[in-house]
């Protein structure tokens, strides 16, 4: 569902970049009637990331039972805080300035996606290997971050239906 939902993405963003350069010299200017008013995308994620970090930080992975699992999840973390710090606020920080290309949320919306799944593997970790604290803690990180990936692609959704509409009105 996920692939069929991004191929749609891409492709109104294809049928809109041809559109606008048909309409103006840069093709780079906004399209107008795109959802200015819905939120940035880092106000959506900024606080479940917040949490996901805060987490993450205060997990003490050498108390877990010893193992292949808590090797793998130290691994996982140190992916999860590499991301945090420095993959994902350049991606942010794109969304945020050009909030109506769809194309740059989506960056945003699949490295989100990547990095709830390497949560959830910390997640399964943890309930092997971690305390209970811990793995609530994780619990409560992982949902948090689900929610707020759901609500980045609601907004998604909203703004190519906003181009879709400004598509239809092209052609008419």
């Amino acid at each position: 569902m996920r692939i069929s939902n991004a191929f749609i993405i891409v492709v109104t963003f294809c049928s809109l970049c041809v559109v606008t350069s048909a309409q103006s010299p840069t093709g780079g200017t906004p399209v107008q009637g795109a959802p200015s008013a819905l939120p940035a995308p880092s106000g959506l994620l900024q606080p479940a990331l917040d949490q996901v970090l805060q987490t993450v930080n205060a997990l003490k992975v050498d108390k877990w039972k010893r193992g292949t699992v808590r090797d793998e999840a130290r691994d996982h973390i140190s992916a999860i805080l590499r991301d945090l710090h420095t993959t994902l606020p350049p991606l942010l920080d794109t969304a945020d300035a050009s909030p109506q290309t769809s194309s740059k949320m989506l960056r945003v919306s699949r490295n989100i996606a990547a990095l709830y799944d390497v949560l959830l593997s910390v997640v399964e970790a943890a309930r092997i290997s971690a305390s209970a604290e811990e793995v609530t803690q994780l619990e409560l990180a992982l949902t948090s971050l689900g929610k707020a990936h759901a609500a980045l692609d609601d907004r998604l959704q909203a703004s190519v239906a906003a181009l879709e509409k400004q598509i239809g009105r092209a052609h008419v």
